[in-house]
């Protein structure tokens, strides 16, 4: 790692952490003055007027597509990225070789440790999204051997995936947290026991999605290893990792972070809210009062860890009208019993006034009243709850299903059936 990146433990407490964002605020400031987009805009000159600059918003960064933020040449370029594009227009970053090792060095920092003697299975998409880049170079650094599985191919389905996780006896995984239930469906269709039959898997290493403490508990119980959270974004790389008591802290020596009220408008350093992100370490595409929109729980408290690092709580979105987070009623749902075999659901609003909610939930039937009943009891507020069978929601054809890929084609043998030629994936 370059000697001017911090490392845990460089600063005492929360005044000391303060007193380094303000010695690294100035050198992020005179990156930002590379990016035509914030020459555009103006600069804050220093701290005080940082913290009265406008925010970044996610809109401006689609603006920019596909260079509009690049603050260096583009010789300096080491990977391109682009977030899924589901709104339209996408969202573009951009890293060198320098912003490369800050993302390794942030991603390798998780307390359970990566080792030459792991074997990681990365199981989030590479293409051009992040996040499978950023834990396969990770994994590299340690010396680990990677198995890039990725999540968006055909060439990897759940039933080769759990076969990986078997037969190469993989150590640690890195995917969503639902990935690893759907993991432990398609284990069961193959006639294998999470937990049993994976003896090597020591972590579940998940990120790309809120999790609730029922929901970890539930997926450590069935495969009986602990999950490690992570947190980041495409736009920016990893901004959150946990401790070895189990609490999300945010990487404050590598950014600044703010919480933005959307009702007020106040942006405070901790509160709930949306996350604001000011990387310190970005030369190809500084960002500035980031707002990122996620929405989250930042507080300023002492952690047995001794990080002296902020805590974070990522929340999701809203389920209803009532203020109910996704967090939330997940966590209502796996406080289900385990017996039941919920693992999936899904929500939405009722088109009713006051709003209500409909969920439903996977459940073998001999459990469906008792399951229906207690999530009632347990939301308390205007919901439907609807039990609806195993393979529903999840079809048993996702879990077993090994789709023929193959390379496109040119030369056939004779009598072969050639049309499989038109089926390139």
């Amino acid at each position: 790692m370059s000697s001017d990146r911090p490392r845990i433990g460089d600063w005492g407490d929360f005044d000391a952490l303060a007193k380094l964002q303000d010695e690294l605020l100035p050198a992020a400031l005179a990156a930002a003055a590379g990016s035509p987009f914030y020459r555009r805009r103006g600069l804050p000159a220093d701290r005080a007027e940082f913290d009265r600059y406008p925010l970044t918003s996610k809109a401006e960064v689609r603006d920019g597509y596909p260079f509009g933020l690049l603050a260096v040449d583009r010789s300096r370029l080491a990977t391109y990225h682009e977030s899924s594009g589901s709104t339209g227009t996408p969202t573009a970053s951009y890293y060198t070789e320098s912003d490369w090792a800050d993302l390794i060095d942030r991603y390798t920092r998780m307390h359970i440790g990566i080792r030459p003697s792991d074997t990681l299975m990365v199981r989030t998409p590479y293409a051009l999204m992040l996040t499978g880049h950023v834990a396969h170079a990770g994994a590299r650094a340690c010396g680990a051997t990677v198995v890039p599985a990725d999540n968006r191919s055909l060439a990897t389905p759940y039933a080769k995936v759990v076969r990986l996780m078997h037969d190469l006896e993989v150590t640690l995984t890195w995917s969503l947290p639902t990935d690893a239930l759907l993991w432990a469906a398609a284990a069961a269709r193959a006639g294998l026991a999470p937990g049993r039959d994976f003896p090597a898997l020591r972590a579940l290493l998940v990120a790309g999605e809120p999790l609730s403490p029922a929901r970890r508990a539930r997926i450590a119980q069935i495969w009986q290893a602990p999950v490690v959270e992570e947190y980041g974004a495409s736009e920016t790389g990893g901004l959150a990792g946990e401790c070895p008591h189990g609490s999300l802290h945010l990487w404050a020596d590598r950014a600044i972070f703010e919480v933005y009220d959307p009702v007020t408008g106040r942006i405070t350093p901790d509160g709930a809210g949306e996350l604001v992100v000011t990387p310190l370490f970005r030369e190809a595409m500084p960002l500035l009062r980031y707002h990122l929109g996620d929405r989250v729980e930042v507080a300023y408290r002492d952690c047995p860890c001794g990080w002296a690092l902020p805590v974070v709580r990522v929340l999701g979105r809203f389920a209803a009208g009532d203020g109910l987070t996704q967090v939330e009623l997940e966590d209502l749902i796996f406080q289900l019993p385990a017996e039941y075999g919920v693992m999936f659901w899904r929500a939405r609003p009722e088109p009713a006034e006051p709003p209500g909610l409909h969920v439903q939930i996977e459940v073998p039937t001999r459990h469906a009243d008792a399951a229906v009943h207690e999530l009632a009891a347990l939301l308390g507020r205007e919901a439907r709850v609807e039990a609806v069978p195993p393979g529903t929601l999840v079809p048993d054809d996702v879990l077993t299903a090994a789709p023929e890929v193959m390379k496109p084609r040119g030369l056939f043998a004779a009598g072969e059936n050639w049309d499989r030629a038109l089926r390139y994936y």
